[in-house]
């Protein structure tokens, strides 16, 4: 069993400044090559092969340079905000349709060496209305923000972090395409809302990782990612 994965990459990418200001950032340059490239080839390593681009600011360049995916050995297919931005959550309720029942939802600057089809596996057997994966950071790589104990999330939220967080979000979720569809469309929504709701209900299960994440939301992100692929190219 496999699903398809949103890619959200509809951002503006201001922490990047110059680096993406004519360039979306799923294409900046990391060690040579367009991230997205990196993050199909990734996905399609891990047995990935349907795979929705959520786009937004400068997202025809992206089409352009990926087209269907096919040169990545996986299908690629697109949902663009139009001219309002619809935050994370917004976009994933419109790009719906294109997601069947259920799906992986993956942050367009993260690259993540996780075991995902463990993580549809987790998800389809615990049954809930989303997924959260997550990794013990206590504030190491950013500002922890879930609660995690016993396998579950006891309590999820970006803004009002608390001592007892030791787990951070790793950047790779799960949701049936119910969670989103109840949603009015068309509004601008953050996914982290609808995760720390689901949270708070109970809906929303864990996945623990134990291996750090790689993002390219900054200068230094890019760096150590850079870093770290020119590592194994050596291996």
């Amino acid at each position: 069993m496999t699903l398809p994965v949103a890619i959200l990459a509809g951002g503006l990418a201001t922490r990047l400044g110059d680096v993406a200001r004519a360039t979306p950032k799923s294409l900046v340059d990391v060690g040579g090559r367009p991230f997205a490239v990196r993050q199909l080839e990734l996905l399609c390593r891990h047995g990935i092969d349907d795979v929705v681009f959520c786009l937004g600011h400068l997202g025809e360049q992206v089409q352009a340079a990926i087209g269907d995916g096919s040169t990545f050995g996986l299908r690629v297919r697109y949902s663009c905000d139009g001219e309002r931005l619809l935050g994370t959550g917004g976009a994933l309720r419109k790009a719906a349709a294109l997601l069947g029942p259920a799906f992986l939802v993956l942050y367009g600057d993260s690259y993540l060496e996780c075991d995902y089809q463990a993580v549809i596996a987790a998800f389809a057997a615990r049954g809930r209305d989303g997924l959260m994966t997550v990794l013990r950071n206590d504030g190491r790589w950013d500002r922890s923000n879930v609660l995690y104990k016993d396998g579950c999330i006891v309590r999820y939220d970006k803004a009002r972090a608390t001592p007892d967080m030791r787990h951070i979000d790793y950047g790779l979720g799960a949701a049936h395409k119910s969670v989103f569809e109840a949603l009015p469309c068309g509004i601008a929504i953050d996914l982290a809302a609808i995760y720390e709701r689901l949270a708070s209900e109970g809906k929303l299960a864990a996945f623990e990782v134990f291996h750090r994440f790689y993002e390219i939301g900054s200068s230094l992100g890019i760096q150590e990612l850079e870093a770290k692929l020119l590592g194994q190219a050596k291996e």
